[in-house]
């Protein structure tokens, strides 16, 4: 069996008025992520992890910010066609390790709910799919509530 990893990561700016979409579940917030799609940070790391794992390059090459095709598009649809990329290469998705780094809101209360969503996407089971949150202990970007940033690790293996 041939096992490999791949890792993500995504940044994208926190802006007054915007929608606040993480891991495909829309959460209450003053603030939203600004970006070409939806802007969901959590996919978009999750994404580049899967990709780089079977060496399909990044979420940007199939994905370009320049296509009017993906302009606010929901994340989910790339998601799903990232694990179709991956699957049609010969590999299946093992797990996701991933981490939220951003101030404000809590993202604990939400983990169960993102679980749920990307396992239906990914076809995986929640089980597979671990997400945490931090804060950046108000330093920086993150601390004075600017941005948000995602980290993410896949496993993926030949069928």
């Amino acid at each position: 069996m041939k096992i490999k990893v791949g890792f993500g990561f995504d940044v994208h700016q926190l802006k007054e008025g915007r929608e606040l979409w993480l891991g495909g579940i829309k959460i209450e917030h003053y603030k939203g992520a600004l970006g070409h799609s939806d802007a969901d940070v959590l996919i978009h790391a999750i994404c580049d992890a899967v990709l780089g794992a079977a060496n399909l390059r990044d979420i940007g090459h199939h994905f370009s910010n320049k296509d009017p095709r993906w302009k606010g598009i929901d994340s989910k649809i790339l998601l799903k066609e990232v694990c179709k990329m991956v699957r049609d290469k010969g590999f299946e998705i093992g797990n996701i390790d991933a981490t939220l780094t951003l101030e404000f809101p809590k993202i604990n209360p939400h983990v169960e709910a993102m679980q749920q969503c990307l396992a239906q996407v990914m076809e995986i089971s929640s089980d597979d799919i671990s997400i945490k949150a931090t804060t950046n202990e108000q330093l920086g970007y993150i601390g004075r509530e600017e941005g948000v940033h995602a980290y993410a690790v896949a496993l993926i293996s030949k069928i």
